[in-house]
């Protein structure tokens, strides 16, 4: 069991835009691989069965962890871009994931508005993301906090982001 654990992982590792198939992949192969462990060591099948639930589940969890912080370090990246612009500046963008989770992404980031008032600085953004042959845009909108700017929208487009922002 443990060569397809290790098999399945490295398959979709290979294929960063396969979110579902890791997804499942990753809690499958946990909760198989737990499952036969337990049985070999002469637990009850309630025993092994409530073992490999459990770990399926971990297994899960450090996943969609692992998928949301490969987009917090996108949406940084924009924001970090996108910061020291003016209202109506463009500026190429581009985020080289070190974990591949997600593609490798590029594009171009716009300030369309800004929006402050006392201390809050915030700016509307508009960004493309360029695939092999298509370019989807998206909005958002961004803060300065102290020296920093951070991303500071609740949902930005369910497509992009998907459940896990």
């Amino acid at each position: 069991m443990t060569r397809i654990a290790v098999l399945l992982l490295a398959c979709t590792t290979a294929l960063p835009g396969c979110g579902a198939l890791l997804s499942e992949g990753t809690g499958a192969a946990a909760g198989i691989g737990s499952a036969s462990l337990a049985e070999a060591v002469g637990a009850s099948a309630a025993a092994t069965t409530g073992i490999g639930i459990g770990v399926q589940a971990g297994a899960r969890a450090g996943l969609q962890y692992a998928q949301r912080r490969t987009q917090r370090t996108a949406q940084l990246q924009l924001a970090a871009t996108a910061g020291p612009l003016e209202v109506g500046q463009v500026a190429p963008w581009s985020v080289d994931h070190t974990i591949p989770l997600q593609p490798d992404e590029a594009g171009e980031v716009a300030v369309t508005r800004r929006i402050s008032a006392g201390t809050l600085d915030c700016k509307e953004i508009v960004f493309s993301v360029v695939a092999p042959e298509s370019r989807r845009f998206y909005t958002a909108t961004i803060c300065r906090d102290e020296a920093t700017w951070r991303w500071a929208s609740a949902e930005p487009a369910t497509e992009r982001w998907g459940s896990l922002q």
